[in-house]
């Protein structure tokens, strides 16, 4: 592989016009494709196979026309202190916002709710639902603002208008000037490694170029395989952090081997050769992670998660390609200052010699301080990620919604009134679907089903039956007692679920339970029987890439239970702050309770993908300097001379990038970028930059043994590049004297 990226990157230096044109002219094509295509669709959480899903379907197949698809809008009515909605003034507020309601070009109706008897107990709160003919996305601004209007009217009155319902719900959006300040972060981390603005801007430029194609891609193509924004948002995220390591680790790169005295276009190819073997197995193992998504049957996560991948592939090209050829243009630019004048000076080292190897930097002195007391090091950082990994034993899964957002909404106002007025579990109610096809007496069966599920503790009412016209299905809308997100809530479905059976065959019809609370409980029961297997399979496969990789046993054992130690410390530190609410105020997070469903699936995946990157490109100059004869501990303090400053810088970046999407009004998007933050901080500079030294120190030359079988077994992939630098170092051999024998045997 190493030779193939090789003659990659010679050909990409030599041709750079061509291949930076080929690149701008993708980015114009998706571009215009994006500029063309119609609107992303609504975010959308079919569970094919789970209870809720099922009643849906069937609700949607014996309730035709319902408009059940279309969007809503909950309009809230408090009245003003010591008064209520029912008093003339305000009555008449309400009715006239309720008709202008109707009267939208894309309202199917408009329900008064003194008609509905949508009051409470105390007069204090009203509500009425305004149903859509078409999907929130599909909306009309002149819809929007004809509603918008109707309620600022209304306000004007001194009603407290609030509305609920995603018709004018605000999109999810990414961490906008947080995210900004993410990119400064990562900018200014470039600038201090590299010491040159151009080295600095270098990755910085392909990886927006990288996810400027990605999300024009997904934009383009949202509509045919409907991809989200929040799909989006998690391609960017991820396609922006990799984009920027990826290039920084060839650029890292590229000037080290001009410091060894290669010419730009040689140093350039072998950039690629070897640091961009190990982008290709890093970038490998994220879309891997990624892709496996795809198990777990949720078709919104599977979409998330390919989209995600596309964007990480997209990154590991242009770093392949357009990265080499950028330097091309500028050979001498991303050179530090002292490396430029050297070159002037005519004092740049020979090939095959690297000058300055042997000096200290805070990387080999940190390393030699870990290799003189590896016990205190290890149990340090395993005693400390483990103590942070035991809040995640109480992990509690679920799907936030309007309770989840900023009290600057309206949304949340909405919610938190309705609660007020009717009862914590009115923003969550239970919809019972009734299959009465196969019922002697339908009428009969729904009556008694009803009085069962009224009967049960934690109900506080039961509505009346609505049959559909052909009499076969019936719904009933059941309120608990308790909010949505509420254990107790958890424990009331699997209630009515378990009474269920006896039920059904003592009335001879069938029902089951959907809603957005009880489909957001079986979410979350998918995805927490779905973490295991998934984290099982994540960290054999990386025991298996990194058996192949580093041809040892206890190196892959070392890697994996060290990334599976960071995992769960960054799933612990998540439940602290979003469950627990510690420290939750410095991130703005005004309502704690259960956590995203899918976040620690993410969480497994995305940092396996980064923690392997870590992983090779740190290890594998260790081994590098080991197996050229250097004892255990003196080849851990090589190693981290020459690749530390890099992996924290990377590190450092990702961190910065993840961070800035904390600053999301979205709850999904923020505590998935806390929780990659604090993911790669863990595995970066604890496990990473600590543990693993330790663990190397104290195995000693055990770390590397491999069984002859076993070794013969295994193909050589040479992710290092051991077999394109004993190339050249046998070409390089001046003529007339004997070649050395390579050092060591990839």
């Amino acid at each position: 592989m190493a030779t193939f990226l090789y003659q990659v990157g010679r050909m990409a230096f030599r041709r750079r016009w061509l291949v930076t044109l080929v690149w701008v002219a993708v980015l114009g094509a998706v571009g215009l494709a994006a500029a063309k295509a119609p609107s992303a669709p609504d975010d959308g959480f079919a569970m094919p196979g789970l209870e809720s899903q099922k009643a849906f379907d069937l609700m949607d197949e014996r309730f035709p026309g319902s408009g059940a698809e279309g969007a809503s809008a909950r309009l809230v009515f408090v009245a003003p202190d010591g008064e209520k909605v029912t008093a003339t003034e305000n009555k008449a507020a309400i009715e006239k916002l309720v008709d202008e309601a109707a009267d939208g070009s894309q309202v199917v109706r408009a329900v008064d709710p003194f008609q509905a008897k949508a009051v409470s107990e105390d007069g204090s709160t009203a509500y009425s639902t305004v149903t859509f003919e078409v999907k929130a996305a599909d909306l009309t601004d002149g819809s929007k603002e004809h509603l918008e209007q109707a309620v600022d009217q209304a306000r004007d009155t001194g009603l407290t208008v609030e509305v609920g319902g995603n018709a004018l719900a605000t999109q999810p959006a990414a961490g906008g000037s947080a995210e900004v300040i993410g990119l400064l972060v990562a900018a200014v981390v470039l600038l201090v490694t590299f010491g040159s603005l151009a080295a600095a801007g270098l990755p910085l430029l392909t990886a927006i170029i990288g996810v400027g194609i990605s999300m024009a891609g997904i934009i383009a193509l949202g509509s045919t395989f409907g991809l989200s924004l929040t799909t989006g948002t998690l391609a960017s995220m991820l396609g922006l952090a990799c984009g920027i390591d990826y290039a920084l680790f060839v650029v890292s790169r590229y000037r080290e081997e001009r410091g060894k005295g290669h010419a730009p276009q040689e140093a350039a190819a072998l950039a690629v050769g070897t640091a961009g073997s190990a982008v290709v197995f890093a970038g490998l193992t994220v879309v891997i992670a990624l892709a496996g998504l795809s198990v777990v049957g949720i078709p919104m996560l599977t979409k998330m998660g390919l989209s995600a991948a596309g964007a990480v592939v997209v990154a590991v090209l242009i770093c392949l390609t357009l990265v080499p050829a950028l330097l091309g243009f500028w050979p001498k630019a991303v050179l530090a200052r002292r490396t430029r004048k050297a070159a002037r000076g005519g004092r740049f080292g020979s090939p095959g010699r690297d000058h300055g190897g042997t000096v200290d930097n805070h990387g080999s002195r940190w390393a030699r301080l870990v290799v003189r007391r590896p016990l205190p090091v290890l149990l340090l950082g395993v005693v400390g990620l483990g103590a942070l990994a035991l809040p995640a034993t109480g992990l509690q899964l679920g799907m936030p919604g309007d309770e989840a957002k900023p009290t600057s909404t309206t949304e949340r106002r909405a919610y938190d009134a309705l609660a007020e007025g009717f009862g914590p579990g009115f923003n969550g109610p239970l919809t019972v679907v009734v299959d009465t096809k196969d019922s002697d007496d339908p009428e009969a069966a729904v009556s008694t089903i009803s009085q069962e599920i009224a009967a049960t503790d934690g109900i506080v009412s039961v509505s009346p039956a609505q049959f559909n016209q052909a009499r076969d299905a019936a719904i009933i809308t059941a309120t608990p007692s308790t909010a949505p997100t509420d254990a107790a809530t958890i424990d009331l479905v699997k209630t009515i679920r378990s009474d269920r059976p006896a039920v059904e065959e003592r009335v001879g019809a069938t029902y089951e339970i959907t809603g957005s609370t009880a489909a957001n409980i079986d979410f979350a029961q998918k995805f927490q029987s779905a973490l295991v297997p998934y984290l099982i399979t994540v960290v054999g496969l990386a025991i298996v890439l990194l058996l192949l990789v580093f041809r040892s046993i206890l190196v892959p054992l070392k890697a994996a239970l060290g990334y599976l130690l960071s995992v769960l410390a960054a799933l612990g530190a998540v439940v602290m702050v979003f469950q627990h609410g510690w420290g939750a105020g410095l991130l703005g997070i005004e309502q704690t309770g259960p956590i995203m469903s899918m976040m620690p699936i993410f969480l497994v995946g995305i940092v396996f993908g980064l923690a392997m990157d870590y992983e090779v490109f740190l290890v594998s100059r260790i081994r590098e300097a080991h197996v050229h004869g250097e004892r255990p501990g003196q080849a851990i303090v090589s190693g981290f001379r020459s690749s530390s400053r890099v992996v924290v810088a990377a590190a450092l970046i990702m961190m910065a990038v993840f961070s800035g999407f904390i600053g999301s009004a979205e709850s999904m998007i923020k505590v998935i970028g806390f929780g990659l933050a604090v993911a790669v901080l863990f595995d970066a500079f604890v496990v990473r930059m600590a543990i693993v030294p330790a663990v190397l120190a104290l195995l000693g030359d055990r770390a590397w043994r491999l069984p002859r079988w076993l070794d013969r077994l295994l193909p050589d992939i040479d992710v290092e590049g051991e077999a394109l630098m004993r190339k050249h170092a046998t070409d390089e051999v001046p003529a007339g004297q004997p070649q050395a024998e390579p050092a060591y045997r990839g």
